[in-house]
């Protein structure tokens, strides 16, 4: 793909926004089991239901100028825990880094959330 950079920076901004919002149906998310148990009290139904509202607050999350242009990570404050998230591009097999992050048919998105202290 040739694209400047300026653009190739805004493609890939938006190709994270979509993993980030759930609309990318080829990306993952996975949270940290530290994360998991320290937002529900180490309960893990409690868990799941915070893991839910968590991600709920990731796909609001509004990035913050130091946050860098390509969005793929953020931090927040959530249940009395620092929480961020990561964004990482592999190949279709997920064995692998990305050739181009630019391009979403040979690139797949898996976001991590964890607590800062996991990063």
């Amino acid at each position: 793909m040739n694209t400047t950079a300026p653009c190739r920076i805004t493609l890939i901004a938006n190709l994270n926004d979509r993993c980030r919002v759930g609309l990318d149906r080829t990306s993952k998310t996975m949270f940290t089991q530290n994360c998991l148990a320290s937002i529900g009290g180490g309960d893990t139904v409690t868990g799941l239901i915070a893991g839910a509202n968590l991600l709920k607050a990731i796909r609001r999350y509004e990035f913050k100028p130091g946050d860098g242009p390509e969005r793929d990570y953020g931090s927040l404050e959530f249940a009395g825990e620092r929480i961020c998230f990561k964004i990482d591009y592999y190949d279709p097999a997920l064995e692998y880094g990305s050739e181009d992050p630019a391009d979403a048919s040979v690139t797949r998105r898996v976001m991590t959330i964890m607590l800062v202290s996991d990063y």
